[in-house]
């Protein structure tokens, strides 16, 4: 088959490799759509030995697909069916698993592949991870289930209330699918980032306000004004320490602030102590995803509650990963269809 091979930061190799058989347990997917990811951008910069532990691997993680093999032992699931799998797998066994918060695993299992034409599926993540899905769905919409389920992990930190004004800083697909899935929660959400592509998408996503925050020396303070003089909820999807503050300065009182975006290793932020205690502000770090928060995705994408592939600015063919990775590398895509 077809594949996009990872060998380390800046090696991405086009290359014919053996279609996977399953072994026990295991589950072999036809892929009907990959999506691109900015994670995926960010480990073919310098790589990423949690997700990627080791290389040569096959690239990508979203996805959705049509079950072709199964194998032994393998109970509840039929070649013909269609499925979406996470990207990770928990262990179910330990500490924080048994509190429900498979999300922080002691084990948790990492799993790439979608830039192919098939992925084998380790038996952990077959029974913790694959949910079969509706036949009549479309594939790219059901490929987007990973990254709202993450997304659905701060929308429950959050706990936004309708009529709440909910400030989301950032204008990629997840700060975008963030405010999506607040404005669906009644919130008036308030989209900042910079001006280009990505902000007029945006703006055509009917949030209440977009903003470019490149032409103001007060952010904080055009957020405040947009959002009505208070934030309930302020959230990052930048992963930059300076706008980690601009969120906590934004947010009201009483108000949550959602880290969603994550910095790089050793970063610090200043924080005012006062505010924190007097104002009782809830500040959450938030990571990845858990079974059941996958099981909710596919239901809202499936259903049609959630139709996020309006995101998609780009389709193309496996072959042109590389390309697609490089456009969301310069902000000039916000997801990309991969065919296999």
């Amino acid at each position: 088959m077809r594949a996009q091979v990872f060998y380390g930061p800046g090696d991405l190799r086009f290359e014919e490799v053996p279609v996977p058989d399953p072994g026990p347990g295991e589950v072999v997917l036809r892929i009907e759509a990959a999506l691109t990811c900015g994670t995926d951008v960010k480990t073919l910069r310098r790589g990423h030995p949690v997700m990627i532990p080791k290389v040569p691997t096959v690239f990508g993680h979203e996805f959705a697909g049509t079950v072709v093999a199964v194998g032994a032992g393998v109970a509840d699931v039929r070649v013909g069916e269609r499925a979406v799998a996470a990207n990770s797998a928990p262990c179910g066994v330990c500490a924080h698993c048994e509190r429900g918060q498979g999300n922080l695993c002691d084990d948790l299992l990492f799993v790439n592949g979608a830039y192919a034409e098939y992925i084998a599926l380790p038996t952990r993540l077959v029974a913790r991870n694959l949910v079969k899905v509706p036949t009549e769905v479309r594939a790219a919409r059901l490929a987007f289930a990973e990254p709202v389920a993450c997304c659905l992990r701060a929308m429950d930190r959050a706990e936004i209330q309708p009529g709440d004004s909910v400030a989301v800083f950032g204008h990629g697909p997840l700060g975008l699918l963030l405010g999506l899935l607040a404005q669906a929660a009644g919130a008036r959400v308030v989209l900042a980032g910079k001006a280009g592509p990505r902000l007029e998408r945006a703006a055509r996503l009917g949030f209440a306000v977009c903003l470019d925050l490149t032409r103001t020396s007060d952010p904080v303070g055009v957020i405040r004004a947009a959002a009505g003089g208070g934030v309930r909820c302020a959230i990052d999807a930048t992963g930059r320490p300076e706008v980690w503050e601009q969120a906590v300065a934004a947010a009201d009182k009483g108000g949550s602030v959602i880290f969603f975006g994550g910095c790089a290793p050793g970063t610090s932020i200043m924080l005012d102590t006062r505010r924190i205690h007097y104002e009782e502000l809830r500040l959450f770090g938030v990571f990845h995803h858990t079974p059941a928060l996958i099981r909710r995705a596919v239901a809202l994408l499936a259903e049609g509650a959630l139709d996020p592939t309006s995101l998609i600015t780009h389709e193309m063919d496996l072959e042109a990963v590389p390309e697609a990775l490089a456009l969301m590398g310069r902000g000039e895509a916000l997801k990309v269809l991969i065919n296999p």
